[in-house]
């Protein structure tokens, strides 16, 4: 990279995904936030009127004096993260990539459009390859997965590598961060659990599928064929999402082989040693209570999974635990990445 870094959009700049967008590109060795942009009612107003700052770290100056922008194409920035709603994100999205910006989208509206790759950079970097078929008139849309599907591909990859993965079972324990703020009631989650969120389960049962499937080498993505099986809850914790994971496997292995193949596994963010690129993207854990969201969430700077409790089944091959941090790899630091990823594969450079 040269000296000069890259300067970047944030749609969606008020929320809370937007909010930790900012917080995570301070003082990014590659990217600098040059424009916020946000609805209607914000645009106009400095950034430190406009939102409810929520981060723990306090809002940069250079930031906060900063005027909103509408969330129209006409921003200085060809590279833009988008933190939309996705009530609003799809047209947005599209209106951008149209007129030749890059988006890379931590909204839903697009993860299941042919050409637009769903990518979880150590799982399936190839699947960029597919913007090149894109037809947004010079732009391109890229899209991170469900928060909760990002942990879990990252567990599961090495396993469908290694061994070839045939059906699983995944219930989860999701932090009330993942609804956004302010989020759910302090009256419906104190001393209790939501056994639904909406939209999550179908998500969880269709995204790994794609994530783990082939670029067919012409223009989309050839799915996986993984049984999957999901039930979410919403838990009192304020980041990081638990998984109880069960496996059923092509290949007969040892739990010893399961936990080689976690720990040795390594993909292009590491290889090309990207900023966020945690140095182990799996960790397993050998403590019997262990992974716990308080303990562990911030493994790899929060872009670590850690994984624990791996044990035989009686009704599956194994079974065990995985947490992840879902504002930080399930939401802006993934999506960071993606953005890294592309940038070092080229993918970024004739918008620079």
């Amino acid at each position: 990279m040269s000296e000069k870094k890259i300067k970047v959009g944030i749609l969606g700049a008020t929320g809370s995904v937007g909010q930790k967008f900012i917080e995570l590109l301070a003082d990014h060795p590659w990217f600098e936030i040059s424009e916020l942009a946000a609805s209607d009612r914000s645009a106009g107003k400095k950034y430190h009127d406009a939102v409810n700052w929520v981060m723990q770290t306090p809002l940069q100056k250079e930031m906060a004096e900063k005027i909103v922008l509408n969330c129209e194409p006409n921003l200085k920035s060809k590279i833009v993260f988008s933190a939309l709603d996705a009530s609003v994100a799809g047209a947005i999205e599209e209106n951008f990539a149209n007129a030749g910006y890059v988006v890379i989208s931590n909204a839903r509206n697009h993860r299941f459009d042919d050409d637009v790759p769903l990518i979880v950079p150590e799982v399936n970097p190839d699947h960029l390859k597919l913007v090149k078929y894109q037809n947004f008139g010079g732009g391109a849309i890229v899209t991170n997965p469900n928060c909760s599907t990002i942990g879990l591909a990252l567990a599961l990859k090495p396993l469908h590598d290694n061994f070839g993965i045939e059906s699983l079972n995944v219930v989860t324990m999701q932090a009330i961060s993942g609804g956004g703020y302010p989020g759910v009631p302090s009256m419906d989650i104190l001393d209790n659990v939501i056994p639904f969120i909406g939209g999550e389960e179908d998500k969880m049962e269709r995204e790994p599928n794609k994530i783990l499937g082939s670029f067919n080498g012409k223009d989309k993505i050839d799915y996986a064929e993984l049984k999957i099986s999901a039930q979410c809850n919403r838990v009192s914790v304020i980041d990081g999402h638990t998984e109880c994971v069960q496996v059923n496997l092509k290949k007969k292995t040892a739990k010893e082989e399961i936990i080689k193949a976690w720990n040795n596994f390594v993909a292009e963010p590491q290889k090309f040693n990207l900023p966020f690129a945690p140095e182990k993207p799996a960790i397993y854990l050998e403590g019997e209570k262990y992974p716990q969201p308080r303990m562990h969430r911030n493994l790899g700077k929060g872009m670590s999974v850690a994984i624990g409790r791996l044990r035989e089944d009686t009704l599956f091959d194994f079974k065990f635990v995985i947490l992840s941090h879902n504002t930080v790899r399930g939401a802006a630091g993934g999506t960071i990445l993606i953005a890294e990823l592309m940038k070092a594969n080229g993918y970024l450079d004739k918008y620079l």
